[in-house]
């Protein structure tokens, strides 16, 4: 099985407009990737970490990437095929709520 981290991005505007049988759905497949091994989590405020030629780390509070929609959430899964990934990323809650979700195969 190969590895895929996806990126969940949403925001409650759009998540508050999602009917809520909808929502429910994805909720309830969230809790069935858990319950089959996915790492998956919420996102935090997340910082910038650099170390240019070994020289010395520097941190800076912020995102480094920007997107239309903040980001929301991450997730480890584990599919047979990209297009296995992709189906399951679509029930997800940012894929259902108005938002979007990256796929991102990992190489090894």
């Amino acid at each position: 099985m190969a590895k895929f981290v996806t990126i969940g991005y949403g925001d409650q505007e759009g998540y508050n407009r999602t009917d809520a049988a909808v929502r429910d759905r994805a909720h309830a497949h969230d809790t069935h990737l858990r319950a089959v091994g996915t790492a998956m989590g919420i996102a935090g405020l997340p910082v910038q970490v650099r170390n240019h030629d070994g020289a010395g780390t520097t941190v800076e509070n912020g995102s480094f990437m920007s997107a239309a929609l903040p980001v929301a959430g991450f997730a480890i899964i584990e599919a047979a095929t990209p297009e296995e990934a992709i189906r399951l990323a679509s029930r997800t809650p940012c894929a259902v709520a108005h938002g979007v979700v990256e796929v991102w195969p990992l190489r090894d």
